[in-house]
């Protein structure tokens, strides 16, 4: 797979002002330039070395600069598949974590009732 030069790293990074297109973050110097629709490198493991699928994806109209905890979260999924993660995180707060529960019991966290919009879908709508 090609790299993206550095005129073109730049031109993704500056697509939201040096944010994060996911969670509106300032990137610092580690960000990635992520594949909105994904390319899958090593088919079954990122790791085992074979070769990359869905390369059409490999273009930079289908990228969006991500902070790296974004887009490590992300993955391979697309974004619709990722908001739906993202939106069931809460969920397996209440499920795993005794302590998350007993906080919330008492007032003192707040689960707000909304889906999940991501930077650039709130910058599309001048809301950011």
């Amino acid at each position: 797979m090609k790299r993206l030069t550095k005129a073109e790293r730049e031109q993704v990074r500056q697509m939201f002002g040096g944010r994060c297109a996911y969670c509106g973050d300032p990137l610092g110097t580690r960000w990635h330039a992520d594949h909105v629709e994904p390319v899958m490198r090593g088919v079954g493991s990122y790791w085992s070395g074979l070769p990359a699928a869905r390369m059409e994806n490999h273009r930079i109209d289908n990228m969006m600069p991500a902070c790296a905890p974004c887009n490590i979260s992300k993955a391979t999924y697309s974004v619709e598949q990722w908001r739906g993660v993202i939106a069931g995180h809460v969920g397996a707060l209440n499920r795993n974590l005794p302590t998350y529960r007993l906080a919330k019991k008492y007032g003192l966290i707040v689960e707000p009732v909304m889906s999940v919009k991501f930077h650039f879908e709130r910058v599309a709508r001048g809301e950011a």
